[in-house]
């Protein structure tokens, strides 16, 4: 360690604490070298027994560490210092310091739960919040907590907020280390970037304004490999020739990542990189920075029931990180592809993948380990509806019992290195299922605007030159060779199972039981998955015409998603696959299209019907419920009648009787408890139009409470011709309609109770003429005038001096 880092300054408390109290937190900004310094440190002071290893979120900055280490030891790697990733070790019986990927933690903790040779375990860069960090951490914790009082922990992080990591590590002691950078000069757009400009373009112009308006290395942020290709494409040409272009992601070779990390040897270097660059891995010779402002993270969406890539503007945490870059060595420059008033809507930090990621293999790697998350000690706790239906999938996947218990199929996914789907996949159908698992766990070689077809991915995969001989379209020569290197490997991994004749498409569905997907009636190519969901191939795609499909990648949208890859299957290959759980059910349901109660018998997996056949004989009592939901859409069907009595009865609840509610929310929400009896015969909605719901009202009360209604409200008025006239009790006051001279010789004012009804006498023809609540005051004041006017219209109809004497009518005078 000849070079003197800001980490120096605080190693000591650093090894004090951990001697003291088994953990602690370093907060360190990037620069001041805690990946490379502080693992030798703790080795060196001989903190603990047993191997130290360290967790990086990224195989690439995992080598990268374990490379500056052996070197400033002045050995080889493999020797003090060695590193495991997925698919690659290089470690001896002399290795004390092991830098491992994060995934590679949780097999070493399932294996042996003790981690009995381990002395110290490092969490790097945690502020980028894996799902592997915060399970790796949480059992941990649990190891500790139960077995290991003498395991030491601990957590480091350029930006996190240490305080809440401290108190989930017990209170352990925080220690802070200042940064090692220099003044950075941002320039943001005068204005914000036309919505029609492309993005590459947008990028490849401030590139280029860059590189002639600065001396040195240059990092260009970019989401992802394809927009890296696309950006390099747009640059050759337009940059002078000592600038060299160096892409960097994930998925290279080590060979290119090495080229572009290491400083150039002539002339400057142009480094097209995603966010594997932001932290932990230092790339030399770097003065400038050009940010995209775009990143890319893996989201669950619970609509579709997976994960997707999704491009998203970074967060101010992640944009400062990158900005950092260029201060390194020196002063340096930051050039945002947004305005200064943009910056202002950016999120403050990233989301914790546990927030956001397919969460089937952390409840698979939890039911291993015998523990629900509400057991252990997250950081954030996944959400209990994500984890519910990663729980469901992995009962499909028969890795976990009803009890949500592992099974012996579970544990030995558990033990593989692919998403649960593809374990299962890959178990059941042994070696020929490796390519298929390989091309699934990678990014499409084909790219996008290829043709949905999964047969198309495969071909490429197993007959390249062949593949790009007849296709226009070409595959991405080096995502193919990945994909062969890792289809060999997984190939060593499953030569255990039992090697079945399985057909591509019937491989696939073993992964994806959920998205067997058939054919909608209608024009356009819409499928219905057995999982429930819906999804759309791409007008014209050749797939189109397929009646039964099997859906391997979607992109997520929640109204419909959009097929991007898929198989063809037969339907005796489906009824092969999962005859057990193909049933006849009978379906009796309210139909919102057809505005009627549909019954049917259905042949299915899930909600993919593979025969069909009208139900006859459908029960009544089962018909009358399917009909509830209809009326539920359709609303209360109110004659007359029942519109009155239900205000009767309101009016009567109003002063103190106990009688149910009769709202229209109140019946609604209680339809099965009155109106389901009486729904006979009904099914459809002109059925539902013509029902009077009078009777199913009346029988909500006993016949007491009819007494009391009655009395308190009568439903009629008898006239003096003794007909009986309907009580309206919708307004302030009942009021009845009736004819003038039907009220002929009734001399006291009609009342409900004490109070009097508001009286519309109306002409012959119908139309009012008075509306009192005072009939004797009637008689004797107003009705000579009425008497006057009407005589005049209706010479016909009685029209008595003194209608107190007259005998009520409701016909017209004899002609003579």
């Amino acid at each position: 360690m000849i070079e003197t880092l800001p980490i120096h300054d605080v190693l000591d408390p650093l090894i004090d604490s951990l001697r003291a109290s088994g953990r602690a937190v370093l907060q360190a900004p990037p620069g001041a070298g805690k990946t490379t310094v502080v693992p030798l440190a703790i080795l060196q002071a001989k903190v603990s027994d047993g191997l130290i290893v360290m967790l990086e979120p990224r195989r690439l900055a995992a080598r990268a560490a374990a490379e500056r280490m052996a070197q400033t030891l002045g050995e080889q790697i493999g020797d003090t210092v060695g590193y495991r990733i997925r698919g690659e070790a290089k470690v001896s019986n002399k290795t004390r310091i092991v830098v491992v990927t994060e995934g590679i933690l949780t097999r070493m903790i399932q294996s042996d739960p003790e981690l009995s040779r381990v002395g110290t375990v490092i969490f790097d860069e945690f502020h980028e919040r894996s799902l592997n960090a915060d399970l790796g951490l949480a059992l941990c914790l649990e190891i500790t907590d139960a077995l290991r009082e003498d395991l030491k922990l601990l957590v480091m992080s350029a930006t996190l907020d240490a305080e809440p990591v401290a108190r989930l590590l017990g209170d352990a002691p925080v220690i802070a280390s200042d940064g090692r950078s220099f003044p950075v000069q941002t320039q943001w757009l005068e204005r914000p970037s036309r919505k029609e400009t492309r993005f590459e373009n947008a990028v490849a112009d401030l590139v280029h304004r860059a590189v002639h308006e600065t001396e040195g290395g240059i990092l260009v942020f970019l989401p992802g490999e394809g927009e890296i290709r696309r950006v390099e494409a747009l640059l050759k040409g337009r940059l002078p020739n000592e600038v060299a272009l160096r892409p960097l992601f994930g998925a290279m070779d080590f060979a290119a990542q090495r080229a572009a990390i290491t400083p150039a040897q002539s002339g400057r270097k142009v480094v097209l990189a995603t966010s594997i660059a932001e932290t932990s891995l230092t790339i030399q010779d770097i003065r400038v920075v050009v940010d995209g402002g775009k990143s890319r993270r893996a989201r669950f969406d619970p609509a579709s029931g997976m994960s997707r890539l999704v491009t998203e503007s970074v967060t101010r945490a992640e944009a400062t990180q990158r900005a950092g870059r260029a201060g390194r060595v020196v002063e340096g420059t930051c050039y945002r592809l947004w305005s200064k008033g943009e910056e202002g809507a950016l999120q403050a930090f990233p989301p914790a993948e546990i927030e956001t990621a397919d969460l089937a293999g952390l409840a698979l790697e939890l039911a291993a380990w015998g523990a629900g998350p509400e057991e252990l000690a997250f950081l954030t706790p996944p959400n209990p509806g994500s984890y519910a239906e990663a729980q469901d999938l992995l009962r499909h996947l028969n890795a976990l019992d009803v009890d949500g218990r592992i099974t012996e199929h579970g544990k030995v996914l558990s033990a593989l290195p692919l998403h649960p789907r593809l374990g299962h996949m890959l178990v059941v159908a042994g070696p020929e299922a490796a390519p298929l698992a390989a091309l699934l766990a990678d990014r499409d070689p084909l790219g996008r605007g290829a043709p949905v077809d999964l047969a198309l991915r495969l071909l490429a995969v197993r007959d390249f030159r062949g593949f790009s001989d007849r296709h226009s379209y070409l595959a991405n020569r080096g995502g193919v060779e990945r994909i062969k290197q890792e289809a060999k490997r997984l190939v060593k991994q499953s030569k255990s199972a039992v090697k079945q004749e399985l057909s591509d498409a019937e491989m696939a569905a073993l992964a994806y039981p959920d998205r067997i997907g058939l054919r909608r009636k209608g024009d356009a190519p819409r499928y219905v998955m057995s999982g429930g969901k819906g999804a759309i191939i791409p007008d014209g795609d050749p797939l189109c015409g397929a009646r039964l499909i099997v859906v391997t990648e979607l992109d997520g949208n929640v109204r419909e998603a959009r097929i991007r890859q898929a198989i063809q299957i037969s339907e005796s290959e489906v009824r092969s696959l999962f005859g057990e759980q193909i049933v006849w059910n009978e379906v009796c349901e309210w139909s919102k299209r057809d505005r009627q109660v549909i019954a049917r018998k259905q042949e299915a997996l899930g909600a993919v019907v593979l025969a069909d056949q009208h139900w006859r004989d459908v029960p009544s009592d089962v018909m009358a419920q399917s009909m509830l939901a209809g009326v539920k859409e359709l609303g209360l069907s109110w004659s007359a009648a029942a519109e009155r009595f239900a205000k009767r009865v309101e009016l009567v609840r109003e002063g103190g009787e106990d009688l149910p509610e009769m709202t229209e929310a109140a019946l609604l929400e209680t339809l099965e408890d009155w109106l389901l009896p009486y729904l006979e015969g009904v099914k459809t909605a002109q059925d539902w139009k013509r029902f009077d719901m009078l009777e199913a009202l009346r029988g909500r009360l006993s016949w007491e409470q009819m007494q009391r209604l009655d009395q308190a409200a009568p439903a009629h008025f008898t006239t003096p011709l003794g007909r009986k006239i309907p009580i309206e009790y919708g307004g302030v006051d009942p009021e009845i309609s009736l004819r003038l001279q039907e009220m002929f010789g009734q001399t006291t004012h009609p009342v409900v109770g004490k109070t009097p009804l508001r009286v519309t006498l109306l002409s012959p023809a119908g139309r009012p003429v008075q509306t009192t609540m005072d009939i004797p005051g009637f008689w004797a004041s107003s009705y000579a005038d009425v008497r006057k006017d009407m005589r005049g219209r209706y010479p016909k109809h009685p029209w008595p001096e003194d209608p107190t004497h007259a005998d009520p009518t409701l016909r017209a005078k004899r002609r003579r």
